[in-house]
């Protein structure tokens, strides 16, 4: 399947090299981004469990609507991969000022989105009066964040395409570290400022996406490597043939990362519908939602960055003209990742219980989520081969295939049954983890199938 033992072992860790040497820094990278995520949970968990249900409720609904916009911005990483792999050197800056534009647009969107959801959201919920309203509080000011983080996302599509993913680490741990004690006086008022409890990491959060983009522009526009592709060499207006071309190849990644994160999200928002009992209140599944969230989202950084890093190696070689060698990476990719959570799902099951603690010190809490985390730890394997198998295939431009397969295996195998064994069958938050197992390892299947498939044909024509 996908080539792997058609080359001497050599090439495979030759090719394994330079896909670490991408993948490791945007990984870096993504665990300081993910870390003000994990930041923030920590921080609330320590002003309150209502101010740790808030933050997990509105980071919850911040996280589907710019995971799903992040989805379409990627549609920036094939395209200028292959422009790379092509040598088409006076069209990349063109392409990235055009990302720029449409961070933008989308980033404003997702904001409008943000507030605009505010009241249906606390409508939904059965929770305390307090609780709600540091939620609504939260989703203001993270909402701010919105159009940083795509305009961000652009310029992340544009260094990491162009093999220089250091310069995005680098700013990203410097804004993570900034992050920590931004927290630290909102959340428990230092400095005279007001104490805002969990709305605070909302706040913490929009500064550092500011921050984030702003050092990182700065940084592209400085760094000598970046000159001949000029990026800020000109002003370019919006172009609508480009941005109608990355909305034509972005939306399916987009709806394909919705369905994925809203799987989640919904899970989260039901969960916070489930009558409490001799296990927990109403607030302990919340809360342990949360931490199985938190910590299986740093876990997913790695066949994340594995497959952002298999995208633009495969895009590179299509433009190259070279698609034996493009199927042969995406091969690389995905045995890797089998690789890789074999070692998750080891670390899952042994320190599930140290790995609660550090969030919280009730007891109720920790013991829901560590045995959530075996759910978690069940699905390392199907997690991470979807996830590359789905990169690959956008280093093709293939986005159309997977999202249906993504829409069919998280909706219907995933939510569905998952809101009936939890509701229906008694199974609690558990119906919903087991659903979640069977639906990734369905995608799992699918994508690596079609990969096989798709790959292959490209060869022949």
């Amino acid at each position: 399947m996908l080539d792997i033992a058609k080359y001497p072992f050599s090439t495979y860790k030759k090719e394994l090299n330079v896909l670490i040497s991408l993948a490791l820094p945007m990984l870096l990278a993504q665990v300081a981004q993910m870390g003000t995520s994990f930041v923030d949970t920590i921080m609330a968990g320590g002003a309150g469990k209502g101010d740790l249900a808030a933050v997990a409720l509105g980071s919850s609904l911040f996280g589907t609507v710019y995971v799903s916009l992040l989805g379409v911005m990627v549609a920036l990483n094939p395209m200028i991969s292959q422009q790379y792999g092509a040598k088409q050197t006076n069209q990349i800056g063109e392409m990235g000022r055009q990302g720029l534009w449409y961070g933008l647009i989308t980033g404003i969107l997702g904001m409008l989105i943000m507030w605009v959801a505010i009241t249906p959201f606390k409508a939904f919920f059965d929770l305390s009066t307090q609780t709600l309203s540091i939620t609504e509080n939260y989703l203001w000011f993270v909402g701010l964040a919105m159009p940083a983080a795509m305009i961000h996302r652009g310029l992340h599509a544009y260094a990491s395409s162009l093999n220089r993913p250091r310069a995005i680490m680098i700013v990203s741990w410097i804004c993570f570290v900034i992050n920590i004690p931004l927290n630290w006086v909102f959340v428990y008022g230092k400095f005279g400022m007001p104490a805002l409890g969990g709305a605070g990491c909302g706040l913490a959060t929009a500064i550092v996406f500011w921050l984030n983009t702003l050092i990182l522009a700065i940084y592209i526009a400085k760094d000598r490597y970046f000159k001949p592709f000029g990026l800020m060499d000109k002003f370019s207006p919006p172009n609508l043939k480009t941005l109608i071309e990355i909305t034509r190849l972005g939306l399916p990644i987009g709806l394909s990362f919705l369905v994925e994160v809203s799987l989640f999200t919904c899970i989260m928002f039901f969960v916070a519908r489930l009558k409490g009992d001799s296990s927990g209140t109403t607030e302990d599944y919340v809360a342990a939602q949360q931490i199985a969230i938190s910590l299986t989202s740093l876990i997913f950084l790695l066949p994340q960055s594995l497959g952002i890093a298999s995208t633009v190696r495969t895009g590179f070689y299509l433009g190259q003209g070279r698609p034996h060698r493009a199927r042969y990476a995406s091969g690389v990719a995905v045995l890797s990742g089998i690789f890789m959570s074999f070692a998750t799902a080891t670390l899952l099951i042994g320190l599930r219980y140290p790995l609660a603690q550090m969030y919280t010190d009730d007891l109720a809490v920790i013991s829901i989520a560590a045995t959530v985390l075996l759910f978690a730890a069940a699905f390392q394997l199907a997690d991470a081969v979807q996830c590359v198998a789905s990169s690959s295939l956008r280093g093709y431009k293939v986005t159309n295939i997977p999202m249906m397969i993504h829409l069919v295996s998280f909706w219907g195998c995933g939510l569905a049954p998952g809101y009936l064994m939890a509701f229906h069958y008694d199974m609690g938050i558990y119906g919903f983890w087991t659903a979640l197992v069977v639906s990734l390892s369905v995608a799992a299947i699918c994508l690596t199938w079609y990969l096989e498939k798709h790959s292959k044909k490209v060869i022949n024509i």
